[in-house]
C-alpha cells in the first residue's frame, strides 16, 4: 500500500463539510463499485461522455493505486454518487539540475453544478495540501483546465506548453544529418524501451513528471477497452545512435483530409535523449511523404526545430498557455532540491494566506550551483544579500526558472527590498532549458 492512500481523511475539512450535511471520505481501493461511481461523477464534472462499463474497468485499474477522495450528499436522489471528486498520488517532479523532487500530484478536481458555491472545492483542496504536508512532501502540483481557480490556494503557473503547426512544404530540412538511423518499431516494444529513454531526458527537462505504466499503455494504444479506436493508427519509430543504442522515439498518427492526400501528421510524442536523436526524429516527420502539415501539441515553448529548417516561419506556434502549476509547501526543502546559476545570498520574504510557506527565508547559493535555505525570521540579512518580498504562488511560478522575476516586479507582484534584486534573482533562478511538461495528469 502506498503511504498516501493510508493517511486518514483530513479532519479539519471533514468537520467543515459535515456542518453542511456533506461527507468527505477516501475510497477503499478494493471498492470497485464505489470507484466506478466516483469515475462517473468525475466524467460528468468534466462534461465528458459517460464511460462504458469496459472503459470503467480500465479506469478503475488506473486509479486503484491513488488516493481517491470524494464528497457525498446523503440527501440527494443518488446518495451513492459523489458530488465532488479529487485524486492524488506521489510523483517525481524534475527540477533544474535534474533532481526528481518527490511531490504531491493532484488531479480530477470536480464539483457538481448542483453543489457550487458551498465551499466544497476549498475544503477538498486545503485537505489535499494538509495531507501532502503530513506525508512530508515539499511540493504539490497539478495541471489545470481553468486558470482562475488555483492561485487562491497558493499555486502558481510554473511551466508553459505550446502547440505547433509545421508547414512541411516550406520547412526544408537544413539541420544536422545524424549518423544513426530511424526505424519502425511496435508500440509494445516502447512499453519496455521508452521509459528508459524518457528518464535520460529528465536532466534537461525541468517540469517533467514521472510517466506511470498506465500512461504508457494509454498513449501507445495498448488498452483494448479504451474508446479511442483511432489510437490503433499510431505509428512508432525509434532512433538508434551510431553505436546502435536507442536514444529517442516518436509516436505519430496521420489523418487524411477529405479521405485523400495530403494528410496531417499529429505528433503524439517525441522524446529525445540526445540532440542527434532530436534532429533525426524531427527530420523524419517533416520529410514524411504525402503529408503537408504537422500538428505538434504539448511541446516546449522553445523548440530547436524552428532553427533546423530553411523557413523559420514554417514552424508556427498556434497556441501557448500555462500548463503545470506548483504549490510550495516546504520552502527550505524545495529551494534546496534545485540548482542555481549565480552564487550569493537571497532573502525571500514569503506571504501565504494558508500558512504553509509563510516566512522569511535565506537561500545561500554556492559556487557549484547548489543551494541551502533556512528560515531567517527577524534576523538581519547577510551583507550584500538580495532581498525580495513575494507571495507563495509567485515563488512557485519562479521556481523552475521559466518565469521572470523582473516581469513580476514590474507587474507589482514582487517587491524589491534591495537595488536590482529582481535582475539578480532572475540570474540565479534561470534555467537554460525552458520548463516543460509533456503530459497531462
Amino acid at each position: 500500500m502506498n503511504a498516501y492512500t493510508s493517511v486518514p481523511v483530513d479532519p479539519e475539512s471533514a468537520a467543515v463539510l459535515a456542518e453542511r450535511g456533506l461527507r468527505l471520505a477516501v475510497l477503499d481501493a478494493t471498492d470497485d463499485a464505489g470507484l466506478k461511481r466516483w469515475l462517473l461523477a468525475d466524467a460528468r464534472g468534466f462534461h465528458e461522455v459517460t464511460p462504458t462499463e469496459g472503459t470503467l474497468e480500465v479506469q478503475v485499474e488506473d486509479i486503484a493505486t491513488d488516493r481517491v477522495t470524494g464528497v457525498w450528499d446523503a440527501s440527494q436522489a443518488d446518495p451513492d454518487t459523489p458530488v465532488a471528486t479529487v485524486r492524488s498520488w506521489e510523483m517525481g517532479l524534475t527540477v533544474p539540475g535534474g533532481t526528481a523532487l518527490g511531490s504531491y500530484a493532484i488531479s480530477s478536481v470536480t464539483v457538481s453544478p448542483t453543489h457550487r458555491r458551498r465551499g466544497i472545492a476549498r475544503a477538498m483542496l486545503t485537505a489535499e495540501l494538509r495531507t501532502a504536508v503530513n506525508l512530508g512532501l515539499p511540493m504539490a502540483m497539478l495541471t489545470v483546465s481553468e486558470a482562475t481557480i488555483y492561485g487562491r490556494y497558493g499555486f502558481g503557473p510554473s511551466a508553459r506548453q505550446s502547440s505547433y503547426l509545421v508547414d512541411t512544404a516550406r520547412a526544408h530540412w537544413t539541420g544536422p544529418s545524424p549518423a544513426g538511423r530511424v526505424q519502425f518499431v511496435s508500440p509494445e516494444s516502447l512499453l519496455a524501451d521508452g521509459p528508459t529513454v524518457f528518464e535520460r531526458t529528465r536532466e534537461r527537462s525541468p517540469g517533467e513528471v514521472d510517466r506511470r505504466e498506465i500512461w504508457w499503455k494509454r498513449t501507445l494504444g495498448l488498452l483494448p477497452n479504451e474508446p479511442d479506436a483511432h489510437k490503433r493508427g499510431i505509428r512508432a519509430v525509434r532512433y538508434d545512435d551510431a553505436d546502435g543504442a536507442i536514444a529517442g522515439f516518436a509516436l505519430y498518427e496521420i489523418a487524411l483530409q477529405n479521405v485523400s492526400h495530403p494528410g496531417r501528421l499529429k505528433l503524439v510524442d517525441l522524446v529525445a535523449a540526445t540532440d542527434d536523436a532530436y534532429a533525426a526524429l524531427w527530420r523524419f516527420v517533416i520529410e514524411m511523404d504525402m503529408v503537408n502539415e504537422i500538428d505538434a501539441p504539448l511541446r516546449s515553448v522553445s523548440e530547436p526545430v524552428a532553427w533546423q529548417v530553411s523557413d523559420h516561419r514554417a514552424v508556427r506556434k498556434t497556441g501557448e498557455r500555462d500548463h503545470l502549476w506548483l504549490r510550495i509547501l516546504d520552502v527550505p526543502v524545495a529551494l534546496g532540491a534545485r540548482r542555481y546559476t549565480a552564487p550569493g545570498d537571497y532573502v525571500l520574504d514569503v506571504t501565504d494566506d494558508l500558512g504553509f510557506a509563510q516566512g522569511r527565508f535565506l537561500l545561500t547559493v554556492a559556487a557549484d550551483g547548489s543551494g541551502r535555505a533556512h528560515p531567517l525570521g527577524a534576523a538581519p540579512a547577510p551583507a550584500g544579500a538580495v532581498e525580495v518580498a513575494l507571495s507563495a504562488a509567485d515563488l512557485a511560478s519562479l521556481y523552475l526558472g521559466g518565469t521572470s522575476a523582473v516581469d513580476l516586479a514590474r507587474a507589482g507582484r514582487l517587491t524589491e527590498t534591495t537595488p536590482d534584486a529582481a535582475i539578480r534573482l532572475d540570474t540565479a533562478l534561470h534555467s537554460a532549458y525552458a520548463p516543460h511538461l509533456s503530459t497531462w495528469f
